[in-house]
């Protein structure tokens, strides 16, 4: 996982008037890290899945984005019945993140809901709520471009 090298910088400002000079403090903003990751999804529940995420619950969309997720996207492709996401990772404890998203009912709720439309790839899988193994298939991103 990405780490900072130094969540806060000290860097002596330039010279105020008069020949002062002042040092600023300023947090280190993450450049993210980006993930990808992949689930089949039941044939018979698509049309179920594609309107629950059309109207996705505040309360989860509010805990993702507080557990510093961003650009979160999840694709279809009917024809190999799969769900790819991708979402980019800003915070700076991943795990701790996870952890609080876990601790979010609302948002246990939601994955009891999705997960009973979903097939997980990953061995021993239970459920997103279960968390480990991973519900969904993580994948190794292979090349990116800003």
């Amino acid at each position: 996982m990405w780490q900072p090298t130094s969540p806060t910088s000290e860097e002596p400002a330039p010279t105020a008037p008069h020949g002062h000079a002042r040092t600023l403090s300023m947090k280190q903003k993450n450049p993210g890290r980006w993930f990808g990751q992949v689930i089949r999804l039941k044939k018979d529940r698509v049309d179920e899945y594609k309107a629950c995420h059309a109207k996705v619950w505040p309360e989860v969309l509010k805990q993702i984005k507080d557990c510093g997720i961003e650009d979160y996207s999840i694709f279809y492709d009917d024809s190999l019945g799969l769900l790819f996401a991708t979402f980019r990772y800003i915070g700076y404890d991943y795990a701790g993140d996870m952890e609080k998203m876990a601790g979010n009912p609302k948002v246990r709720e939601w994955w009891k809901m999705t997960d009973s439309m979903q097939e997980s790839l990953v061995e021993g899988a239970v459920s997103s709520e279960a968390g480990t193994p991973s519900w969904w298939k993580p994948m190794e991103q292979v090349f990116f471009q800003p």
